[in-house]
């Protein structure tokens, strides 16, 4: 008898690919380019994916039509995500040429219902099959979509809007934000006029000589695949807000002066520590912008600030008590945003570097709108958001409750090496009774 998981992992649950392509409603302009900052480049091997999940009612009678009308004017907002990359004639610095070649929609159907597909998905990664798997920027990527969307439906009539989006357009922020005005205009709310250039150069005030954040790679010319030593694998923890308060009850949180983000690296630190001697870690937080200004700005990497968190020997990480740790996460982080700029300038484009699994990372994006996307209304049932070309290290990512009125959990999402990975699930369980 097959289980459920290796019924999924056959792959047949999901059938009758179509693929297509959107374009913006008018044509962007023959001349029409878009520079990368340095900070874009430095995320060039990495892309992020979403998953939104509706029930029946919210998608019951759209069309495939119905869903791509509100692209021509969407995409005419966010026309880079259009384009192709191109290098300069001199240097070989990479940009986007607006070619308007359009955005990649992916039609699909699943054997399973919304509800039974999240039984058996669990905390795996098997959502990758809701989320079209060619590889961006791989190879020919002068020729590759930035972005793909998939549209899955399920047998009860319900629909998952998957999204595949390439880091160099723009952080988590910019993405969801771009995934969301689509719902927008999808449902008749009006946009912005026209759409404002991101800022060119991020001001960070320099605290590091040297990006312990950024590790160079041989280079890979225009395949841009990071070359893993190790099979990567990916969880997700669903952490309800019962299980935060045990992990951090309101009296710590203001003697320590730590949030919930910092106390689970401190766990998820602390219990690698005891297989790996990691005393550097990389840490990924909001940084200082106003949110109103992602509804009517193109996407960037500028929403986020990059540091590093040094223990000074391993007793201090395997000693500590995860309230400690966590303490000095918030404390010792060293910002090398201004570093990652200034060493991705060097390299023109040309350098290849990894940035989320250069250390063990940590990724704070609890603040992404993520289930700001909308149909007819309503909210997704479950959303998910994830890293795409983590280095060795591994990474792990803290986001919004996936689950709809599960308010206040957290979601959290780890790709490492199959091995720690296992040991960590196996910690977690013992310690903390999270699975």
């Amino acid at each position: 008898m097959v289980s459920p998981i290796e019924d999924l992992k056959v792959g047949n649950l999901i059938s009758d690919l179509k693929l297509s392509t959107v374009v913006p409603a008018s044509v962007t302009g023959e001349d029409t380019n878009h520079q990368f900052t340095n900070l874009d480049l430095a995320m060039k091997l990495h892309y992020i994916t979403t998953v939104h999940f509706f029930g029946g009612e919210a998608a019951e009678g759209l069309s495939i039509y119905d869903f791509k009308k509100p692209m021509f004017l969407w995409l005419q907002l966010y026309y880079p995500i259009c384009g192709r990359i191109r290098r300069q004639d001199a240097g070989g610095r990479p940009f986007v040429k607006c070619n308007d070649s359009g955005v990649r929609i992916v039609e699909a159907k699943c054997a399973k219902t919304v509800a039974e597909w999240l039984e058996i998905a669990g905390g795996g990664d098997h959502h990758r099959l809701l989320v079209y798997h060619q590889p961006l920027l791989a190879h020919d990527f002068g020729f590759t979509p930035l972005v793909f969307l998939q549209l899955t439906r399920f047998k009860c009539g319900g629909l998952c809007v998957g999204m595949r989006w390439a880091h160099i357009l723009g952080d988590a922020f910019s993405a969801s934000e771009c995934i969301n005005m689509w719902g927008k205009i999808l449902a008749n709310q009006t946009p912005p006029v026209k759409f404002l250039d991101p800022p060119t150069t991020i001001i960070h005030p320099s605290s590091s000589q040297t990006a312990w954040s950024l590790k160079l790679l041989d280079p890979l010319g225009d395949n841009w695949l990071i070359p893993n030593n190790f099979k990567m694998q990916m969880h997700t923890f669903h952490l309800t807000q019962k299980q935060l308060n045990n992990m951090l009850s309101e009296e710590n949180k203001n003697k320590y002066k730590v949030e919930h983000f910092e106390v689970i690296s401190a766990v998820v630190w602390k219990s690698l520590a005891k297989i790996r001697g990691t005393k550097i870690i990389t840490v990924c937080r909001k940084g200082d912008f106003d949110y109103a200004s992602l509804e009517s700005e193109l996407p960037s990497n500028g929403h986020q600030v990059i540091g590093k968190v040094e223990a000074e020997k391993m007793s201090s990480i395997t000693d500590a008590g995860p309230l400690e740790l966590a303490k000095m996460i918030a404390e010792k982080m060293v910002d090398e945003t201004s570093m990652i700029e200034k060493r991705a300038e060097e390299g023109n484009g040309n350098l290849d570097f990894v940035v989320y699994g250069s250390n063990l990372t940590f990724v704070n994006w609890e603040e992404v709108n993520l289930h700001g996307l909308r149909l007819r209304g309503h909210r997704p049932v479950f959303a998910g958001l994830s890293i795409g070309g983590v280095g060795d290290e591994g990474a792990v990512v803290v986001a919004p409750c996936s689950r709809q009125g599960n308010g206040g959990g957290k979601s959290v999402t780890v790709t490492l090496a199959e091995d720690q990975l296992q040991h960590l699930k196996n910690e977690l369980r013992v310690e903390w009774g999270i699975f």
